[in-house]
């Protein structure tokens, strides 16, 4: 094998799309701050402990792990950094009331999360703790479908669902953690014949409300229609009430909004509403979030949170492609003026690549250069 290879699902980022990235981060972490987010730079190696509490079997087994030579101890390199968030929430800044921080950086993963994804994403998310009020997930929910307008996706598509309908749904079900597992991933998968097999035992009702929930999946309507066929049960009532509400806003936004009350992502995680949002076009989700309430207990001090993450990455893949910026061509040399010249372009914004006289550069690298006329340095347009 080359020694330049990479291993799979990992790859280098060449400048033209790497200039795209960074343009978004730059963009993205400006508008969080706008909304009153500060930035938070956690490390990429944490004790495994601290990096996986709170939040379930499914980052356990996504995080890679290796051992500390100067502790001893455990530790994993990060593959979500939501729970660090919450753990600097927790410890460190230690505030009361509404806090909101925003942060962006590389994680990694054992394995990928899609056919073409990375498992080193690089992830941008915003966090808002302290406030329990729909206010806070409208907030994160508006400010991940703005970060998605920098990249030139004006017209994402909203799908909201939430864990406590499902929650609701299988109130008082005495099943072992296999049976319930297989429950859940047959609602999940939307297996009807799976389900039809697994609720044999359930009760009439029951059995009826379980085989119905993959069908609510569709626009807004889908909730008048959970509310006649689902147990009148409160922790679901309240849930539809959260659903109604949050659709009604950002159809009046004029985002397009879908429900699927069988969506099981980060079913053991999160605590209310999830959201996910699509570009046009494109299969997989460019962002996801929702409602995580006890993360932070695992921290000893509860705080209703919320919050969004994307993986810069592939959000920048869909991006129109930019028009590379060219270039002011100088010559290297000791000419009087000329250092300060330089100097002068650079600080004013402008790319000046100084180069040897007899150098041949780039096709399409330059569309200026610096020349001397009459002693003084002047920019003179090439051909």
């Amino acid at each position: 094998m080359s020694n330049w290879r990479l291993p799979e699902y990992f790859s280098d980022v060449l400048p033209r799309q790497a200039a795209v990235i960074e343009r978004l981060r730059r963009d993205c972490l400006d508008t969080a701050q706008r909304y009153g987010y500060e930035l938070v730079m956690p490390p990429m190696l944490e004790f495994v402990d601290s990096l996986l509490s709170g939040t379930g079997q499914d980052l356990d087994l996504q995080t890679f792990k290796l051992s500390d030579p100067v502790s001893g101890r455990a530790l994993g390199l990060r593959a979500d950094i939501t729970p660090q968030a919450a753990r600097i929430d927790a410890h460190l800044l230690n505030r009361e009331g509404a806090t909101r921080v925003c942060y962006c950086g590389s994680v990694v993963r054992t394995r990928p999360e899609g056919v073409h994804a990375s498992r080193e994403p690089l992830q941008l998310g915003a966090e808002l703790y302290g406030h329990a009020g729909l206010e806070a997930d409208l907030e994160v929910q508006q400010l991940a479908i703005d970060c998605l307008k920098l990249a030139g996706i004006d017209r994402a598509a909203l799908d909201l669902a939430d864990n406590r309908i499902v929650r609701g749904v299988l109130a008082g079900l005495l099943l072992g953690p296999q049976e319930m597992e297989a429950l859940l991933d047959a609602i999940a998968s939307k297996d009807a014949g799976e389900l039809r097999l697994l609720t044999r035992a359930c009760s009439a009702d029951q059995r009826a409300a379980i085989l119905v929930l993959p069908e609510l999946y569709g626009d807004a309507d889908v909730l008048a229609e959970a509310r006649r066929v689902l147990p009148a049960h409160a922790l679901i009532h309240r849930a539809l009430d959260d659903l109604q509400r949050l659709a009604a806003h950002h159809a009046g936004q004029g985002t397009q909004v879908q429900i699927d009350l069988a969506d099981m992502r980060g079913y053991r995680y999160h605590s209310g509403a999830i959201f996910s949002l699509y570009a046009p076009g494109y299969a997989n989700a460019v962002a996801r979030g929702g409602r995580y309430d006890e993360v932070g207990a695992s921290f000893g001090r509860p705080r209703a949170a919320t919050g969004f993450s994307m993986d810069l990455r592939e959000v920048a893949a869909l991006a129109p492609t930019s028009v590379a910026r060219r270039a002011i061509r100088a010559d290297w040399s000791d000419a009087p003026g000329l250092a300060a010249a330089v100097a002068d372009l650079r600080s004013r914004g402008e790319i000046v690549v100084q180069l040897p006289v007899s150098a041949a550069p780039e096709a399409d690298q330059f569309d200026r250069e610096l020349v001397q006329v009459d002693g003084a340095w002047l920019v003179r347009r090439l051909g």
